[in-house]
């Protein structure tokens, strides 16, 4: 009885304020979110990679914040789209989350003629749950020592210096295309199917440099296997004091962050994508999680899904302008 006149008074309050009339049913929904039951999160990549491993941290700790199973599909394919595509055509109820990307929900939407959704309206962002430095390498044998040695030296010879890439699309990828608009540097691109191979082609000196995630790069680096010129981030990585950043090397201008986020289907009810957002935050403010951050590579900022929401679209506008500047699209 009780329940029914606390709903009766919000639908009644509703309608004096003129806002949008919502049934008692879908309220009743919301209220009892996630009594109904599991909840998925679909994470759009193989198993042991950087997605994998956050998820599969966030999704542990949400279940007990939640009070609710939460349980992880990884749906790999297409560079983060099937998975995608699989959440922004789920109910919006809560239930089904997504471990996004810059490749899902920016690059792949930025590049691509024809994509399954709209990733700037099939989606409810949640959380931006951090970023990753993407640094520039060289092999050991190659002479360059700076940034700027190395844009010399493309410009002397346009097409001659090759960077790898962990693929098409990738971020390493979208980061070699912005060095080139921006540095005026004609480097080659040489796409390879993962980070794995790339960089080990880099350390073997078949190819003389690359763009790679600091999480994967950081061993080899710190081994002396390859030499770092720059991180792509704003400001410098403290897993990498000594490395300057690119705008610090000279390329005004270049920012780029591999990052990872929280999304649910678009039309997910506000209260739940909040109380998502809010059980994230207090997640990412341990002290356990920040450690195994850190080790990632990965930073956090505190932030509200509207503030992501800003930064999701700010970089889908700049990806499509590299990739109309560049002449760079996927198939």
């Amino acid at each position: 009885m009780q329940r029914r006149h606390l709903l009766s008074s919000v639908l009644a309050s509703a309608l004096w304020a003129g806002l949008p009339l919502v049934s008692s049913t879908a309220l009743a929904q919301e209220a009892a979110w996630p009594a109904k039951g599991p909840i998925k999160l679909i994470i759009p990549f193989a198993a042991g990679g950087t997605s994998d491993i956050l998820g599969r941290l966030i999704a542990e700790r949400l279940q007990a914040g939640l009070k609710q199973t939460v349980v992880v599909e990884n749906r790999a394919g297409a560079g983060g789209v099937l998975g995608a595509d699989a959440v922004a055509k789920s109910p919006a109820d809560g239930y089904t989350l997504l471990l996004g990307t810059i490749a899902s929900h920016a690059i792949n939407p930025a590049m691509r003629a024809k994509m399954p959704y709209d990733a700037a309206k099939d989606f409810a962002p949640v959380n931006l749950l951090g970023t990753i430095p993407n640094v520039l390498l060289v092999g050991t044998d190659q002479p360059f020592k700076n940034v700027k040695d190395l844009i010399a030296a493309a410009k002397a010879k346009p097409d001659a210096i090759a960077f790898a890439s962990a693929g098409m699309g990738s971020s390493q990828h979208m980061s070699g295309e912005l060095f080139k608009l921006l540095a005026g540097a004609d480097l080659a691109h040489v796409p390879y199917k993962g980070s794995a191979p790339a960089i080990q082609d880099v350390i073997g000196h078949q190819i003389p440099s690359s763009f790679e995630t600091i999480t994967v790069a950081l061993p080899h680096i710190q081994a002396g296997k390859v030499r770092a010129l720059a991180v792509t981030t704003a400001q410098r990585s403290p897993l990498l004091p000594d490395v300057p950043t690119m705008q610090e090397a000279g390329v005004k201008g270049f920012e780029v962050a591999s990052w990872q986020a929280l999304y649910a289907p678009a039309g997910t009810p506000a209260a739940v994508v909040q109380r998502l957002n809010a059980e994230v935050e207090k997640i990412l403010a341990t002290t356990e999680v920040k450690a195994r951050l850190y080790v990632l590579g990965l930073s956090h900022s505190a932030n509200t899904p509207a503030q992501f929401a800003e930064f999701n679209r700010g970089e889908l506008s700049k990806w499509q302008r590299v990739a109309k500047e560049g002449k760079v699209t996927l198939e």
